[in-house]
């Protein structure tokens, strides 16, 4: 790699850091807790969040979000179904959401007005991990469909992230899924790292996935301190 490449990279992970710290402050002062979704394709992010928004919906509470996809609006539409607001974000060859695209779209929902936005990013374990885009916790999803080492092949996704949720768990049986292997896995990348297994389809694992967003938001907002929004 030739230094001028690299400077230029440099120079894009700077900038994309700097915006993201904006939208880290205007994220706290709004009180919205916006959790980034990560993964490699087919993992089954849109089924989980699809389930996640018409649930926290139905809870009362007021939830948006952001999808990212090289192409087509596909997501956003299923997404739409749970009756919350949603955006799509086209790419367009790029193989991860960056700050500014974030900044852009949220012009379109009163932030303010919110309680969690969730950010669906690219299918993709390598390039989002490089990435902040201002959220305050980062979920990595990893199937049963695609063996248990992926975290060893794609250690800084899972060292970048605050929680790992393994989907598809009701496949595990069918796939000879080894689960004692896949936590080894994540926990030689990340010690302690909290993991939760789940299936959309089947309804399994959902209440504690929503329980661990309610204990984190919660979390987040006792560290604002007694001012913040939404306390």
């Amino acid at each position: 790699m030739t230094t001028r490449i690299v400077e230029v990279r440099a120079g894009v992970l700077r900038r994309n850091d700097e915006v993201a710290r904006a939208l880290r402050r205007e994220f706290e002062a709004a009180g919205v807790f916006v959790v980034n979704l990560v993964s490699s394709p087919g993992t089954g992010k849109t089924s989980l969040l699809q389930l996640t928004l018409s649930r926290l919906r139905e809870s009362g509470i007021r939830t948006a979000a952001l999808v990212g996809d090289l192409e087509t609006d596909n997501d956003a539409r299923r997404l739409a179904e749970s009756g919350v607001p949603v955006k799509q974000i086209n790419t367009h060859g790029r193989c991860h959401l960056e700050a500014d695209m974030i900044g852009t779209h949220l012009a379109s929902f009163d932030v303010a007005a919110l309680d969690y936005l969730f950010i669906e990013n690219v299918g993709n374990l390598v390039c989002p991990a490089s990435y902040d885009l201002g959220e305050a916790l980062r979920v990595v999803l990893l199937s049963v469909t695609e063996g248990e080492d992926k975290p060893l092949k794609y250690p800084t996704m899972v060292n970048s992230s605050d929680l790992a949720v393994i989907t598809k768990i009701d496949l595990a049986a069918v796939c000879e899924f080894d689960r004692a292997a896949a936590h080894a896995a994540i926990h030689d990348v990340r010690p302690a790292m909290p993991i939760l297994e789940v299936s959309a389809r089947r309804g399994i694992g959902i209440d504690p996935w929503l329980a661990s967003l309610a204990e984190r938001r919660e979390a987040w907002l006792d560290r604002l301190g007694p001012a913040a929004p939404g306390t």
